[in-house]
């Protein structure tokens, strides 16, 4: 829902679709789908985006040159005179935004069909001879420090190096494979020649398969979605251009909920396999399919069947899934190697997997409780649908009738979601008061609050987060953080404090023809997540680029990896407001002495010690440029091998944690063998979960001072 602050940014889109669709019709020619995309996407940006840059001249170069690097990234399709040839566009897309007529797509489209159908030859005569690994020469695959070859010979050694890194990695494999297994009964050790001949044909089967998907779903409307994300995410990382599929999966994924049959797939040696059939579902209900079989094409209704050759599990998953009581038709093949077609109809899924769930952890006479959320998912379609606030409380509920002493809620690799369920969750823990401070691009903040009074939980509390906890997540961290009602733990989230809103295409401009009635299969143009508004802290500080740095800062695995938003170019940058008007949280437990016992205690552990000397060194390997002499090349993969190794090593404890489940779900997929499985797995990981070891030191810590405090 839009709130009003957001309601003028709606009205200047109303006068500018207002705009558009006059302007179209005077001129004569009605536009093509494309363009009607992209003069729409231009409008959005203009006029609803919270800081939207000139989109002029210097806009269209960027975009030339990062679209350019997004179709072929590793810069081993196009030539450098390709790219020449497409200068005289660099200064034009701005005005194929405003309404000029589409010509740099089209001309990329040409020049990219063409030289992509030249990769198989190329590929094809590479493999068919040997590599020498004994020559000593590198591979650089850091894309920035990667140009386009000069001429047809400069390409194939672009590909000679590449298919030569592929077939080292699968030679390197098989000789260690071989090492292994000998001394084995009935092993027949096969020559190195044999071996390196095995590995170029495991890499030419790999590329023949990259090329068909390719070429079946990298396809002209999935580079012009590209095309119009490159231009949307150089507003912002954030600012993002659905397709109807595209976004279909997008509502999917925050609701819990999808309409489907019931099962799960994997990539087996290039064949799209049934994995797991949950119960009660369209798939289970047939009695037709079983795990193992082989889905070679998927059909909608009597439309012609979709062939899957080249088809990864996602884009098999794209063509499975549809509209609730919408048939599917697959074609299968099954263990004795016969084919049959089953039709099945299409019903609801729910991916309750994914929502919170709890469990206890026995600390000698304590109790903690340990709450974990994936997601701030919310089911906005349906009025009972799924929202993370209310399973929140109800787990927070069956931890309390358990007299759990503490309780850590995890919110470790969640990347957010709904905004009404973050404030509904605070309220959760604190009287009530503000939560986040929204400003919209008209530089006005708006203080958005828990209004409910009741605490449903009053006790110690701690927050579990890392590197890619983001958005809603950090303005959760943050407020209790500010509160002072709990204490943080993990790493520095990830950064992103900007408000995104979904504005369909289709309601935009209406009135101006569409020549071209060849749409997406979900049928309209589209949507585009704009951002509209930008997070605040109730302490006046925005969440955006710098995160939100815990109270207790643990050494992580992830440290070396550059994925945050700060190291995102086109991100927004940080500044701050006024805070808000808030009491803290008045507790009998100081904050700043538990801190201090903590890191004493962090600093003596022998395993972060570790993790933090083991990222360190992997940051120094992550150079990006490889060897392709095989004993170089041994060395380097040993070395890094041995670091993670010792990595997964020093990231689980050495004595299990007593963790067990609630009575109430040990037996909750007691039906289902697959999700049972996954439970038990989930609960093992939470007993040698390191992280979660700490967060309940903490937690003791806290309690340990309330009961002094208590007892004076």
């Amino acid at each position: 829902m839009f709130t009003k602050k957001t309601r003028p940014v709606i009205l200047v889109f109303l006068v500018a679709a207002i705009f558009f669709a006059f302007q179209t019709l005077g001129s004569g020619n009605p536009p093509t789908k494309h363009e009607k995309i992209l003069r729409e996407v231009g409008e959005m940006l203009e006029q609803g985006h919270y800081s939207p840059k000139k989109i002029d001249d210097n806009f269209s170069k960027d975009i030339f040159k990062k679209y350019l690097e997004a179709l072929d990234p590793e810069k081993k399709t196009a030539l450098r005179s390709d790219s020449l040839e497409l200068v005289k566009y660099q200064t034009t897309i701005d005005d194929e935004i405003h309404g000029a007529p589409i010509q740099f797509f089209p001309a990329v489209e040409k020049i990219y069909t063409k030289r992509n159908a030249e990769i198989p030859a190329i590929y094809n005569e590479i493999l068919s001879k040997p590599f020498d690994f004994t020559v000593d020469e590198s591979i650089v695959v850091d894309k920035d420090k990667l140009a386009w070859p000069a001429s047809e010979d400069e390409r194939k050694e672009v590909w000679r190096k590449r298919l030569k890194y592929l077939a080292l990695q699968r030679y390197s494999d098989l000789l260690d494979e071989r090492e292994k297994s000998k001394g084995k009964e009935g092993f027949v050790a096969k020559s190195d020649a044999d071996l390196e001949k095995e590995a170029r044909s495991k890499v030419k089967l790999m590329m023949d398969r990259e090329f068909e998907r390719n070429k079946k779903t990298f396809n002209e409307e999935e580079r012009f979605s590209l095309f119009v994300n490159t231009i949307t995410g150089t507003m912002d990382p954030h600012t993002t251009f659905f397709p109807p599929v595209e976004k279909r999966s997008f509502d999917e994924f925050m609701s819990g909920r999808f309409y489907g049959i019931g099962a799960s797939l994997r990539l087996d040696d290039g064949n799209i396999k049934i994995a797991t059939i949950m119960n009660g579902s369209p798939a289970y209900k047939s009695g037709q399919l079983e795990v193992g079989d082989i889905i070679t094409k998927v059909g909608q209704g009597a439309a012609d069947p979709e062939d899957l050759t080249g088809f990864d599990v996602e884009d098999a998953v794209k063509l499975i899934r549809g509209n609730k009581g919408t048939e599917v038709k697959l074609t299968l093949k099954k263990a004795d190697g016969t084919n049959k077609v089953v039709s099945l109809i299409r019903d609801e899924i729910v991916l309750d997997e994914t929502f919170a769930k709890s469990a206890i952890v026995n600390e000698g006479s304590r109790k903690i409780g340990y709450i974990s959320l994936p997601d701030f998912y919310a089911d906005w379609e349906r009025p009972n649908g799924a929202r993370c606030a209310e399973d929140v409380a109800k787990e927070i509920e069956k931890l309390k009738a358990q007299k759990v002493d503490g309780i850590v809620l995890d919110l470790r690799n969640n990347g957010g979601g709904s905004l009404y369920d973050v404030i509904q969750m605070v309220g959760l823990f604190i009287q009530d008061g503000p939560v986040v401070q929204v400003r919209d691009r008209e530089g006005v903040p708006t203080v958005l609050k828990d209004r409910d009074k009741s605490v449903l939980y009053n006790g110690p509390f701690t927050v579990l987060v890392n590197e890619l906890s983001a958005s809603a997540s950090e303005i959760f961290a943050a407020a209790i953080q500010d509160y002072k009602r709990g204490i943080i733990i993990g790493s520095q989230t990830y950064g992103k404090g900007t408000v995104q809103r979904n504005i369909s295409l289709d309601n935009f401009g209406q009135g101006a023809p569409v020549a071209s009635s060849t749409e997406d299969a979900g049928g309209g143009l589209g949507t585009v997540k704009l951002t509209l508004q930008k997070f605040y802290r109730i302490n006046g500080g925005s969440t955006q680029l710098r995160g939100v740095t815990p109270d207790i800062i643990i050494p992580d695995r992830y440290d070396y990896l550059e994925f945050r938003e700060k190291d995102n170019p086109d991100a927004l940058k940080w500044d701050e407001i006024q805070k808000a008007n808030y009491t803290p949280w008045t507790s009998d437990v100081s904050i700043p002495t538990v801190k201090s016992t903590e890191d004493d205690r962090i600093k003596t552990n022998k395993n972060f010690e570790e993790i933090k000397k083991s990222t360190e060194l992997l940051a120094k390997l992550n150079d990006k440029e490889y060897s392709l002499n095989l004993k170089k090349f041994q060395a380097e993969q040993k070395e890094i091998r041995s670091i993670f190794k010792q990595l997964e090593s020093v990231s689980k404890l050495e004595k299990e944690m007593n963790v067990e489940l609630l009575d109430s779900d040990s037996n909750k997929y007691a039906l289902d063998k697959a999700k049972q499985d996954r439970q038990q797995q989930w609960l093992k990981n939470l007993k040698s979960d390191i992280y979660l070891s700490e967060s309940v030191n903490v937690l003791n810590d806290m309690i340990s001072q309330a009961n002094v405090a208590k007892s004076n």
